[in-house]
């Protein structure tokens, strides 16, 4: 069988990607398959020649890889390939549209409002704890925490507001932070994320080791547990997708779930989430590629 692994890209997270794609393309030749690495900021010309039935594992974060495009250039080729389809990854990669879908199926979700540049600071939110996010984008880098407004980095939010007229301001949830990996439609075991003390867990925390990834979350009994599995599939088959996702959360402290977004093609690299939680369930790095490539023969139907 061959196996075409995307990585890299020409969004923010290229280098992210690029870790993802190189664990995904070893993981796969030790799974036994005959694989092809690419990076599609290279252009897009090669696949013309890829055979149909090749499995393509888009292993892309950000503009152009996580947000339909690259989906879009496979379906017009008649490509296999991992990971929601061309229309559900561009709804979940824009957050606000995610959160009008999940709020209308009754997900509870942070109370929010959308804001520009020159609004922002008027916002009765913005007196309070918040976020303040991009509304397209992913990996913590379009992402501040401010919990005292009279701290605000003026910087970040110049940066939050350099490549969209609007942003996200949301209401910052107090909690237990909890994220839940769905493999075709089964959520795998939860994970807690525990930043360094007095840190958040921001693009520097997630990768740099310093935040601790409980797994199984030492915070949640096996009934919480349960619910977390249960939202997560939920928000999976509510957003429409295919394969894999990873939905972020907040457990308040009365055991409440706030859903906070949903990530269609979440980190595959040493330090990601997904295959931490794949591990507990069995599945060592080479297993996980080959039910990625089994899932993709099978909706496919590649022999």
């Amino acid at each position: 069988m061959k196996v075409l692994v995307l990585g890299g890209g020409n969004s923010p997270e290229k280098e992210v990607s690029l870790r993802s794609a190189k664990a995904v393309a070893n993981a796969a030749r030790k799974a036994g398959f005959d694989v092809t690495e690419a990076d599609p900021a290279d252009g897009l010309d090669f696949l013309d020649e890829i055979p149909k039935d090749t499995v393509v594992l888009p292993i892309l974060h950000g503009i152009n890889g996580e947000d339909g495009v690259i989906q879009a250039e496979l379906e017009k080729r008649e490509l296999p390939y991992l990971g929601s389809d061309s229309k559900v990854s561009a709804v979940c990669f824009d957050k606000w549209q995610t959160r009008q879908r999940l709020l209308a199926a009754g997900i509870t979700m942070p109370k929010a409002i959308l804001v520009t540049k020159q609004n922002y600071k008027s916002q009765a939110l913005f007196n309070k704890p918040h976020v303040l996010k991009v509304v397209h984008g992913g990996s913590s880098i379009g992402t501040l925490i401010v919990r005292d407004h009279n701290m605000l980095d003026q910087e970040r939010v110049d940066g939050i507001f350099a490549t969209e007229e609007n942003a996200i301001l949301e209401e910052l949830i107090s909690g237990f932070e909890i994220t839940i990996p769905v493999l075709d439609q089964t959520a795998l075991m939860p994970l807690e994320v525990v930043p360094p003390e007095g840190g958040e867990f921001d693009y520097e925390n997630k990768y740099n080791g310093a935040s601790q990834e409980l797994c199984p979350p030492l915070s949640l009994t096996k009934e919480q547990i349960k619910e977390a599995q249960r939202l997560a599939e939920q928000v999976h088959k509510i957003m429409g997708c295919r394969h894999i996702s990873r939905t972020d959360t907040i457990m308040q402290t009365d055991g409440n779930f706030v859903v906070l977004e949903i990530n269609t093609i979440p980190g595959l690299n040493d330090q990601s989430l997904t295959p931490k939680a794949a591990a507990q369930a069995g599945l060592s790095m080479s297993d996980l590629v080959k039910k990625f490539v089994d899932l993709v023969k099978r909706d496919f139907k590649v022999e």
